[in-house]
């Protein structure tokens, strides 16, 4: 008996009577096969000729499906996971509350609350200051005035709040003036109020946000040379306070994008601001 094996065709060789088809438990996609037997070399007694195509076995498919169905569940899994850690996280970070000290001048007569970790600054000019170690831009001092040249009997002396305001805004303008060419300056007052702490004093609040610009090569000759560029935009905040004939302010001055992330902080600070009577 010999045995052939190939892609023959039903019609070229077998008549349809002789031709059987059949499932085999084979694991392949597509066969073609023939099978002859009892061949001599004169006469073909009897053959067979099977075509069939046979389809993947059940237990194969699944087989397959089940390790991808873990993968997905695993790469599931691994994602509801990192979202809860990092959530997890946030809320954690948000809780964890800012640290406050205080601050106490008993020979000036003010105190305040500041964030833990800034640091003080000596021989900046002020009577006291502070700022952040690592967003210079971030800062808090105190500004008294002469016991000598003022006779403050009320925070009201300044006018009402918005008169305030300007009066602080245009100091400020006036620090930063500069002499640099093609620097611009603009400047809002966004908020004036009035408080009564819980000594019994009034105190004035303003905010203002100030922005500066500048050319990049102020000496070009051409104006389209000449690309104004904003080189910062900060938010000041001034608590206004009087005592002992003095008028004691409170600034706080941030990046607008600091100021935005940490805004409950500084107005923390900025309530907890107090002057105080001096000993004679």
């Amino acid at each position: 008996m010999a045995i052939i094996l190939g892609s023959l065709s039903p019609t070229t060789l077998l008549s349809p009577r002789n031709t059987t088809s059949f499932q085999l438990p084979l694991f392949c996609s597509s066969i073609s096969w023939g099978l002859l037997h009892d061949f001599s070399s004169h006469s073909l007694h009897s053959s067979r000729f099977c075509c069939c195509s046979v389809s993947p076995k059940p237990q194969s498919t699944k087989a397959l499906a089940v390790p991808r169905r873990k993968a997905m569940f695993l790469t599931l899994s691994s994602y509801v996971i990192s979202e809860v850690a990092l959530h997890g996280m946030a809320v954690a970070q948000a809780q964890q509350s800012v640290v406050f000290r205080e601050y106490v001048d008993t020979f000036d007569g003010y105190s305040f609350k500041y964030p833990g970790n800034w640091i003080q600054v000596r021989g900046a000019g002020a009577d006291i200051f502070f700022r952040d170690p690592y967003v210079l831009d971030e800062n808090m001092s105190v500004e008294v005035s002469s016991p000598s040249s003022s006779r403050y009997k009320s925070v009201e002396d300044l006018g009402p709040p918005e008169e305030a305001g300007k009066k602080v805004l245009k100091q400020y303008l006036t620090e930063f003036m500069s002499t640099r060419l093609g620097v611009r300056r603009e400047s809002n007052i966004l908020s004036t109020s009035s408080r009564v702490a819980d000594d019994g004093k009034l105190y004035y609040e303003v905010e203002v946000n100030i922005k500066s610009y500048a050319n990049n090569n102020e000496l070009a000759v051409m104006p389209q040379d000449r690309v104004v560029r904003l080189e910062w935009d900060r938010r000041y905040l001034s608590v206004l306070g009087v005592e002992n004939n003095q008028l004691y302010e409170l600034r706080l001055q941030a990046p607008e994008n600091v100021f935005l992330q940490e805004e409950s902080d500084l107005r923390q600070v900025m309530g907890s601001f107090r002057v105080n009577k001096v000993a004679a």
